[in-house]
This record gives C-alpha cells, structure tokens and sequence, in this order.
C-alpha cells in the first residue's frame, strides 16, 4: 500500500489499511459518482482549485474527496461535527490518499474549531459545508480570506437555514449552491438516508426491539418522514409532533397519529428529534416522560434536546452502554440519552448507506463543477443546483440501477407546450 505523508491531524494513521477496505466498499454502491470521477480524471475541470470543505468524515465523504482531487482540485478536509468522524477513513485519506484531513471521532470542542480553522487555512476559494459551521468561522474570523472565495456548497437543512438568515443579513459574501434542496438529494438521503441510518444508530446503540413501541417523532420535514416510515417498518407505534399545519395535516393523512409534544411525551418510549430547531424536546416534555424513555437526536446539531435542562433535572448521570447516558431525575425517574445528543446515526453507526450517498455527493461534486465555471458570474446569495444537473444525476442512478424509463414523443412534447388544446 502506497504511504502519503500529507499533513493532517487523524487519530491512529495505522488505521489506514482498513479505511482503504471500507472506502473501496463503499464505492462499489457509488456508481453515480463513479462515473463523475472518470471523466473528471479525463477533463480535470477543477485544475488548482482550492477547495475547503466541512463534513463528515465517512467512507462515502472519502469518495467525494477523492473525485475532487481527480479533478485537479486541492482539497482540506475537517469534520462537520465531533462524533460523524470515521476514523479509520479519516486515516487512509491522509496516508494513502493524499488528501489533508483534520478530524478525530469524539474530538472536543475546542479541537473541532481548530480544526476548521485548519482547513480555512488552506485560503479556498470554494467552500464546501455540512450545517455552515466553516461559512460561519470564515465570516467572523477570517475574513481577510474572503477575497479569494469563488463560492461554495452546503449539504443540509440546517446549514441552508443558517445560510439564508447569513444572507437576508446582507452579509453573505459570495454564492453557495443549495446542495440540500436538490430533489436527487433531499428526496432520497434525508428521507431513505436518514430513515435508515437512524434507526440503526439507535439499534446500535440499545438493541432495542422496535415492534410495539411508541415512537415520537419531532418534526415532519423530508428526515422526520423518513424516520417516522421506517420505524412503522419495524412495527412501532408512531405519533409526530409538527409546528407547521400543512406537514401535520399530511402526517395525518400518511396514518400517523399527531399531537403536541407535550401529550406525546407522556406516552412515549423513543423520542427521535428531526426538526433543526431548537429545544424540540424542552423541559416541560422531560418532566413528564415515562421512566425508561429514550432520547435520540437525527438534526444536525445537539440542540434539538434540551441538554442543560436534563442535566439540571438529575441527581446522577453515567455511561451505561457506549452512546447511552443516564439520567437519573429527582423524582426517581431515569431517562436515556443517545449519543451526546448529536446525529445518531453517525454518533452511533455508519451514517447514510453508500447507495443514497451516491446521489447526494454526486450533486456535490458537479455544483463544485459548476461553480468553477459559472461563480464569477454570480451575485452573493444562496442558489439551487441547476435543475439539469438534478435530472442528470436521476438519469445515471436510474441507468446504474437498471431500470427504464419512457421519454415524450414529439407529439407529446408539442401538446405540453402548447395552449391551444382542450376539451
């Protein structure tokens, strides 16, 4: 196995050999962004672009970090949060794949700031970010790096959110494609992604059994559907809690039961926590919950359960499995948080299956693409992927996966764009 001795800060670099295993696994079920790579290697569209990018630091990022260096990209890798972190991937990435990385599972939180200033250090001039915690540091503390800033991408609901606030502000400086709000991507790896991967992690963390339990799932956006689907799968009683009546009226009619979080939190067992907000499970809810309840969290940041709170309402907590903490209240009560409170799936498993990563990193590496041919050209703001580039991403997965699908006839596509015909 060649050896690299690219600089980065990985927890044990002999850990690359099985990182190179597991990411080479991992791109068997990335034909979509197989097929990017091998024509970026061919083209290399991204000749000397510096890129800096905030994510996860997972087999399947490893993937998309590596397309990018094959097409001439020099790209700085942090993680996007202290738990999403592989480290065996992390480690391969650095030694044998060349690719600076800066990223520890159960760094804390001075060190995953260092971190991204680390990678800000590389002076990008395209970002790329999971939850804007790297827009963030680069817009208050290092804006002396903004001029070189091309544009950039970001991956998730929550760093969209963030995004636009940045730019109603007027102080976003320079154009970011939505990567999240592409249909490839939200429709298939916050809803079957995050579907699966979270109920695993909370497996994976309790081992507990799904069937007849009451599960209360915060928030109906495309993660909190996904989620509310898959533990109907396995047999669980689902109750949602919404705060907008649209999304609460089609919980409704997709079957599920809805209600306040406040009734739902005397009556469940699993509470999993989708919604980007904050306090989705407050302190009114932990003093009502049922001995033995189960806290879980699948937003991007540990702030959708009210951590402080629990920890004030207890006279003791301990470890009791590797992700479990309990919480033992004053009234005799014990509930069970997951995972710090942090992304479940990826705090306690793997994250999302390599399959439905592959349309998500595919948008990201042809928004990459595109910014570097099209970014000058924008104003600051924040921009939908380019519809085609969506649709091309469904056509590959579409052919990779073997299935077929009708195109419009000449006559069909003459009567869709007309007005003159009726009744």
């Amino acid at each position: 196995m060649a050896t690299s001795n690219t600089k980065g800060d990985v927890r044990d670099r002999s850990l690359a050999r099985q990182g190179v295993d597991r990411i080479q696994w991992a791109e068997r079920d990335m034909p979509v962004l197989r097929l990017i790579r091998e024509r970026f290697r061919a083209e290399r569209p991204l000749q000397g672009l510096r890129v800096s990018a905030c994510l996860h630091v997972t087999t399947e990022t490893a993937n998309l970090a590596i397309t990018l260096k094959e097409g001439g990209a020099s790209v700085v890798l942090c993680a996007s949060n202290p738990l999403s972190t592989q480290d065996d991937a992390a480690a391969a990435l650095v030694s044998v794949y060349g690719i600076a990385t800066h990223a520890i599972k159960g760094e804390d939180n001075d060190t995953y700031y260092r971190h991204i200033r680390s990678a800000l250090e590389h002076g990008p001039q395209v970002t790329m970010d999971d939850g804007a915690d790297l827009v963030t540091v680069l817009h208050t503390e290092r804006q002396d790096l903004l001029k070189d800033v091309i544009g950039g991408t970001e991956e998730t609901t929550t760093g969209v959110i963030r995004l636009k606030a940045l730019a109603a502000e007027g102080r976003l400086r320079y154009p970011i494609v939505a990567v999240n709000d592409a249909d490839t991507k939200h429709l298939f790896d916050n809803r079957y992604g995050t579907g699966q991967s979270t109920l695993d992690g909370i497996t994976r963390a309790t081992n507990l059994l799904w069937a007849g339990r009451k599960v209360v799932v915060a928030g109906y956006g495309w993660c909190g559907r996904g989620v509310a689907l898959r533990a109907r799968g396995m047999g669980a009683h689902v109750i949602v809690t919404e705060v907008d009546p649209v999304r609460a009226l089609e919980a409704v009619m997709d079957g599920y039961q809805v209600m306040p979080m406040l009734e739902a939190a005397r009556v469940g067992d699993v509470f999993i926590t989708t919604t980007g907000g904050i306090h989705a499970v407050d302190e009114a809810h932990l003093r009502v919950m049922k001995d033995g309840a189960v806290l879980a969290n699948s937003g991007h940041f540990n702030v959708e359960i009210n951590i402080p709170a629990l920890e004030r309402m207890s006279e003791t907590h301990r470890k009791v499995r590797e992700y479990v903490e309990e919480y033992a209240l004053e009234d005799g009560r014990k509930l069970y948080l997951l995972g710090e409170g942090r992304l479940i799936n990826l705090a306690a498993a793997e994250g999302h299956p390599s399959s439905v990563m592959d349309m998500s990193f595919a948008n990201q590496a042809l928004a990459v693409e595109y910014l570097a041919r099209h970014a000058r050209g924008l104003a600051p703001g924040v921009y939908p992927v380019p519809r085609a580039l969506d649709r091309e991403i469904g056509r590959l997965k579409l052919v990779a996966m073997g299935v077929g699908i009708d195109t419009l006839t000449e006559e069909q596509e003459r009567y869709l764009a007309s007005w003159e015909g009726g009744t």
